[in-house]
């Protein structure tokens, strides 16, 4: 009897330090993965940070045309800028900044001359600002960064948003998609 009370002790024993070691570690994990996101919340707020400029600083960095438009709110004219009908794959960046803004798989052909977009790569890149010049209300889309001015958004794109971000060539810089940082295709599944 002494030795199955010793027995049963034991393994009491065993599952309670078993139990707190389990939850020792859980806790570290748990410690771990909140550090983690941390780091990531941190280097995205680090990618957001302002970058504020003399205007003859911006002179000096942009084109004419970009300046114009990127840092006057200017519009280039339809059809002409670099982008409207790129077909390339790859990202668009912040002229001035360089900051990631569209991807070429949000792109399409809207027809109305200027490089059109559904979404942003990340919501947070892009910024509204309410523009009432032309005698009209629109929405101004400026780069987080440097609060670059872009375009405007409409509510007229195609689905899932229904939203068409127009945006001057000129506030751009395309990068293309180049082999290494291709993601790999699926496989196609065998045709019977």
């Amino acid at each position: 009897m002494k030795k199955r009370k010793s027995i049963i002790q034991c393994s009491l024993l065993t599952t309670c330090v078993t139990l707190f070691l389990a939850g020792v570690c859980f806790i570290q994990s748990s410690f771990r993965a909140v550090a983690e996101d941390e780091k990531k919340k941190f280097a995205q707020v680090e990618s957001l940070k302002k970058i504020v400029k003399p205007e003859s600083e911006w002179r000096k960095t942009l084109t004419p045309e970009q300046y114009r438009v990127v840092r006057r709110q200017g519009t280039e004219r339809a059809f002409t800028g670099t982008y409207w009908n790129n077909k390339a794959k790859g990202m668009y960046h912040c002229v001035a900044c360089d900051l990631p803004l569209f991807s070429s798989d949000t792109k399409y052909k809207s027809g109305t001359g200027w490089p059109s977009y559904w979404q942003p790569v990340k919501k947070e890149h892009v910024g509204e600002k309410i523009d009432r010049g032309f005698f009209s209300t629109r929405t101004e889309v400026v780069c987080n960064r440097c609060d670059g001015h872009l375009g405007h958004v409409f509510n007229d794109g195609p689905r899932p948003t229904g939203l068409r971000y127009c945006i001057n060539s000129a506030s751009l810089k395309f990068r293309k998609k180049t082999e290494t940082n291709k993601t790999p295709k699926k496989a196609k599944p065998a045709q019977k």
